[in-house]
């Protein structure tokens, strides 16, 4: 891996591991301020028990996506991150949202993209990983 590639990973994997960790403290907390708050939550006709679900689960994902190994978890949290933020994108959508309510699970999901397209070959999926595990 070539060191611009290790850098773009790490560059974007801290800043989307803190965009999840500061918006799970916010969903963890029912906070009625704040990118995916309670009036968030309710402005887009969600329940609010779905903020403990949420806030449990991307706490959860951003610890497998820093840990080394595990690659097959570390898929499915890139794609659990990766619907959660189209999601939260078209539910902004639907509601008609400005860009402004939209811009932070746009950025979230850009980095989660980036983080999983240039993540290192010992977190990748191979064949002997499916064997082994």
């Amino acid at each position: 891996m070539k060191k611009r590639d290790k850098i773009i990973y790490w560059i974007a994997t801290i800043w989307l591991a803190l965009g999840m960790v500061s918006t799970a403290v916010v969903q963890l907390l029912k906070m009625k301020d704040g990118q995916g708050g309670a009036d968030s939550i309710t402005h887009l006709g969600y329940p609010i028990y779905l903020l403990t679900i949420l806030g449990v689960l991307k706490m959860l994902g951003v610890i497998t996506i820093l840990i080394p190994k595990m690659p097959v978890l570390k898929e499915w949290t890139y794609a659990g991150f990766f619907f959660v933020m189209l999601g939260a994108i078209f539910s902004h959508i639907a509601v008609g949202d400005g860009i402004s309510k939209i811009f932070p699970s746009l950025l979230l999901l850009i980095l989660t993209m980036a983080s999983w397209y240039w993540r290192p070959a010992d977190r990748k999926i191979n064949q002997l990983t499916l064997v082994n595990e």
